[in-house]
């Protein structure tokens, strides 16, 4: 057996880490900041600790671009470096001096503020960069040193001045790499990555940051205003939130963060990637979908916590068992403060129920755990406006729909404006209507069916209305009373003949049933599962027969109690009046035009005549 090291060659090594390590150029002003920082972290950790005890001074960092001699300056004064740790910091790939300093300094107040851990930052300067020049002091008794790099694996290190302590980094901005010498593009990275970074820095005199962002900070030293504030400096141009959960935990992981819950439209706001993600004040990415379950994408705000695991470049993250604790987390957090709204204060979280109710469907219809705890502040809501909780709404229907039915029966409206005639129906007959004009409320429909199995539901035009609406009270007896009104078996079957010659329309079948006079004639119900199917269809939900577009299947139904039903058994212009009451039908449900609403309108105006 033979055993031996495996050789890395620097001169193929380099290439890679400065082309193809980050996925965006412009990260390299993101790990060149992020590195001043770190160099200030560190002294004020060793004046912490006595180690340094020299004047500390007002620590900060500065960028600077001269378009004119095409160079852009990270200067900072934090601790600097000696020419022996330009050596092992600058000439060693992939040694993070970050990771030395924690180790020795493992109980310094703070540490975990450092921010550098790959020892490979400094060399995404390469990306934009054909030469780069490090002027450094270190807060020791040492002399000023140059360190200049082309690229390649060969350096210079020579003798330099420098007023204080600190280190000047000098990018010499490459011939095809001119949009970096514009104020507006470094400006916009400094603000992307850099926004909340730990210490302040300049550019162009001007603070570009926030050193000390408020989900750093206890909540109980918060006000509302400092969230509404937080907020605004995140999204300078939305509408206020309607409230925020701050996060702040530090075992079993350390995570802090603020929340935003903000108006969502009823169908969907396609707005995404609202959430930043930071690792120790690092903006990272928005693109959270690894640590953030996919409905609380609707939210806005900002994550924080260094038990992310990143990958080499700090461009995204990686998936671990961390990930999973903190989504579970964040689900817990947000559903917990959902519950506790609608505990403590029910009035203002139904004022609010209407912007987040899309929020609530989408979570409890992709997990599980969610669906566990929002059953109990999930509200539906009927045509009155009234809301109600799952359980609350079932004991009220339950007196109504006594021995009607093995199963309660929710009935609900789409579009109350144009199932209008179908609600006042429900109505008379005693049943509540609920309102359901969401875009994800067919699939949240069918979660509660399979999650509540002793209820199920229909739509106020489906053909359930036919089996459930009863007859008027009374009405029976005042039908038998009027016994020479009743038609026979022949009688009806006349007429259901002359409604099906006069229902020539795709997909329609004539239904004869006794639903007393107080209701209409004719109407037009679709059976349940063939409208469930075209609506999931219409929201991309899919369905084994086909899409939107498949096929219809519509019911036709007479009501052979109605008078004039009745009065058509003896009419000698029953064929019109069958054709009319269709295209009535027909006109209600929007399905008559072309020809056959002209033909409609022409035939009114000649009854209106006559």
């Amino acid at each position: 057996m033979e055993r031996g090291n495996i050789s890395v060659s620097t001169e193929n090594i380099f290439p890679i880490i400065k082309k193809s390590l980050y996925s965006d150029q412009e990260i390299f002003l993101r790990e060149l900041v992020a590195n001043a920082v770190d160099a200030c972290q560190k002294l004020r950790h060793l004046s912490t600790r006595g180690v340094f005890e020299g004047e500390l001074g007002e620590l900060g960092i500065s960028v600077a671009l001269d378009k004119e001699a095409r160079t852009i300056t990270v200067s900072d004064n934090g601790l600097g470096m000696t020419e022996e740790e330009v050596k092992k910091y600058l000439n060693q790939v992939a040694f993070s001096g970050a990771e030395e300093f924690l180790k020795n300094f493992q109980d310094a107040d703070k540490a975990e503020d450092i921010i550098g851990k790959f020892g490979l930052g400094f060399y995404s300067a390469f990306m934009v960069a054909e030469t780069v020049e490090v002027v450094t002091q270190s807060y020791q008794e040492a002399p000023a040193v140059r360190w200049t790099c082309t690229g390649s694996t060969e350096y210079s290190i020579e003798a330099a001045t420098r007023e204080a302590r600190g280190t000047d980094i000098i990018l010499h901005v490459a011939e095809d790499e001119d949009e970096f010498l514009e104020e507006a593009r470094i400006k916009a990275i400094l603000d992307k990555y850099c926004k909340f970074l730990p210490i302040a820095i300049k550019f162009k005199d001007e603070q570009i940051n926030n050193p000390n962002p408020i989900w750093k900070k206890p909540p109980s030293e918060l006000t509302d205003e400092d969230y509404q504030g937080f907020f605004k400096e995140l999204y300078p141009f939305a509408e206020e939130p309607l409230f925020w959960i701050h996060l702040n935990v530090d075992f079993p992981f350390n995570l802090t963060g603020i929340l935003f819950f903000p108006k969502i439209r009823q169908d969907i706001d396609p707005r995404r990637n609202q959430i930043q993600l930071y690792s120790r004040q690092v903006f990272i990415t928005d693109e959270v979908q690894e640590i953030v379950p996919e409905y609380l994408m609707l939210l806005q705000g900002v994550i924080d916590s260094p038990d992310i695991p990143l990958n080499v470049s700090r461009s995204y993250l990686q998936s671990d068992s961390n990930v999973r604790k903190i989504s579970n987390y964040i689900t817990r957090k947000v559903a917990d403060k959902l519950n506790e709204i609608f505990r403590d204060d029910r009035e203002s979280f139904e004022e609010k129920w209407r912007d987040i109710s899309v929020f609530v469907k989408y979570g409890m219809m992709t997990d599980d755990k969610f669906y566990e705890k929002a059953e109990k502040f999930c509200l539906l809501e009927n045509v009155a406006g009234n809301l109600f909780t799952l359980e609350d709404y079932k004991d009220k229907i339950k007196e109504a729909q006594t021995d009607k039915d093995e199963k309660l029966v929710h009935l609900y409206t789409s579009d109350k404006e144009q199932q209008d005639i179908y609600v006042r129906a429900a109505e008379a007959g005693n049943y509540d209507v609920l309102h359901m004009n969401g875009v994800l409320d067919p699939h949240f429909i069918g979660l509660l069916e399979r999650k509540q199995t002793d209820t199920r539901w229909a739509r106020v035009d489906s053909d359930t209305l036919d089996k459930l609406i009863p007859k008027a009270e009374g009405e029976e007896a005042d039908t038998a009373a009027e016994g020479e009104d009743l038609l026979n078996e022949n009688q009806l079957n006349k007429i259901k003949e002359t409604f099906e010659k006069a229902a020539d329309h795709p997909g329609l079948t004539v239904v004869m049933a006794d639903l007393g006079a107080a209701q209409l004639p004719i109407t037009i119900t679709r059976p349940e599962f063939m409208r469930r199917m075209k609506d999931m269809s219409a929201v991309g939900g899919g369905s084994p027969f086909g899409g939107a577009d498949m096929p219809d299947m519509l019911n036709l139904v007479v009501n052979q109690a109605h008078p004039v039903v009745k009065r058509m058994a003896k009419a000698r212009t029953a064929d019109r009046m069958a054709r009319q009451l269709v295209d009535l039908a027909l006109l209600s449900q929007n399905l008559l035009q072309g020809k056959a609403l002209t033909d409609f309108i022409e035939r009114s105006v000649d009854i209106l005549r006559k």
